[in-house]
């Protein structure tokens, strides 16, 4: 296992304690530290994915209004 230090504001320290008193006061940091990286993991992932579709966009065939509802409209009863 390793140590890590932190800073944090006297506040946020002691409603850590009060919230989480009588728990394993790493094993609840090293779950928030887990759940931190899986939402920076995710959020990148995200933000790939719209890099993509949007680079996807600069390639995709342009329609005019007129006719984009053609289309809709081609083949309907």
């Amino acid at each position: 296992m390793s140590t890590v230090n932190f800073s944090v504001p006297e506040d946020i320290k002691n409603a850590f304690n009060t919230v989480f008193e009588g728990q394993n006061k790493s094993a609840v940091i090293a779950e928030l530290m887990r759940d931190a990286v899986e939402r920076e993991q995710r959020r990148k992932q995200h933000c790939s994915a719209v890099d993509r579709i949007l680079a996807n966009r600069m390639n995709a065939p342009r329609f005019s209004e007129a006719e984009f509802r053609a289309a809709r409209e081609d083949g309907r009863p």
